[in-house]
């Protein structure tokens, strides 16, 4: 099962396996309590495309498709994810304040459209 929650949202055991997904490190979090059992950098946004989208909602089905071409040459983490996530529970962990654009929630469908 691959989930999306808010890294500053408590941790849970439901959470399964916990994988940051921002190339950034969240602000005020310390690793300790990020409870974070991954930190995938390289498939998140390039910084280009994060400072482009700036979560802005009526961008939001352009980034899906420009974010999805620019990490479309990283199948391997893609395809890794998607059989872990078939086994056990993974979340895909992010920053943003926006619960419905973001990253992780992109990156999940895309996954699930493998």
């Amino acid at each position: 099962m691959l989930k999306v929650k808010r890294i500053y949202e408590t941790a849970s055991s439901e959470d399964g396996k916990r994988i940051l997904v921002d190339r950034l490190w969240p602000r005020g979090i310390k690793k300790e309590k990020a409870e974070v059992g991954e930190w995938l950098k390289e498939i998140a946004p390039s910084d280009e495309l994060r400072k482009w989208f700036a979560h802005d909602p009526s961008k939001w089905q352009a980034f899906k498709t420009k974010y999805a071409h620019e990490i479309g040459g990283k199948s391997d983490l893609l395809q890794r994810l998607r059989k872990e996530s078939g086994k056990a529970t993974v979340t895909l962990v992010y920053s943003a304040k926006d619960n419905e654009h973001n990253n992780a929630v992109a990156l999940k469908e895309i996954i699930e459209q493998l």
